[in-house]
This record gives structure tokens, sequence and C-alpha cells, in this order.
């Protein structure tokens, strides 16, 4: 009976810490979505790569948008978050441009490089204290 007590609350609790994790970076679906993207092609990049970049650039421009247009949780400062994410979806449209024009590795390297700062703008400072 003791083993079966156990193995419960054992699975109760990983179940709790499960949907804790799950609620918290479901607390702004559109931000996860992004950032799925923005890692897919940022991190690549980083390293010389750039194909996944030039393949998903129009995707993660309309994930921007989508981002953009989304409601901002109420942890974040609305005025702060709403002015970045204007900005990096400003980054991400500049950066489909410059694929298309066959810019050079450097300069998207750069430009992603900015964007990506920018996210992390969005994710650190943009959060309000607890």
């Amino acid at each position: 009976m003791k083993k079966l007590s156990l193995f419960v609350l054992t699975t109760l609790l990983f179940a709790g810490i499960s949907f804790a994790q799950s609620a918290k970076t479901a607390e702004w679906p559109e931000m996860k979505s992004f950032h799925t993207l923005m890692s897919a092609t940022f991190h690549p990049a980083e390293e010389g790569n750039f194909a996944p970049l030039k393949e998903k650039v129009a995707q993660l421009y309309r994930a921007s948008k989508v981002w953009y247009a989304s409601e901002i949780p109420a942890n974040y400062k609305p005025e702060e978050t709403k002015a970045i994410l204007n900005k990096l979806m400003i980054q991400c449209h500049d950066i489909w441009a410059q694929v298309d024009a066959k810019a050079s590795d450097e300069k998207l390297k750069q430009m992603i490089t900015e964007a990506h700062d920018s996210f992390h703008k969005i994710v650190g400072e943009c959060k309000k204290d607890k």
C-alpha cells in the first residue's frame, strides 16, 4: 500500500511540475513560436550556416508580425514591449529584404544578431519586476 501511495504521489508531483512548466511557456504562445524560428535561424548563422535563415526568413518575419499583433501579457511592460516588438518586426522584414537582395553572409549575420538581441530585450528587460 505504501508503494502505491508513493507512486501516486510521485506521479501527481511530476504532473504538477509538467503543468507549471507548460503554463509558463504557454503564457505567450506567439513569443514561443517566434523563439522557435529565431533559434532555428540564428544559431546556425552564428556557426556560419545561413541556409536555415535563408529558407525560413519569410516565416520569421510572419511570426514577428503575429507576435507584434498579439496581446501583451500583464507581466510585461506594455509600452517598452510594444516598441521593441515593432523594432523586431522591422528588423525581420529587413533581413528578408536583404536575403532577397542576395546580401553577404556577413551582413545577414550582423542583422540576425541584432534581431536576436532585440528578442532578448523583450524576454529580459521588458518583464515587470516580480
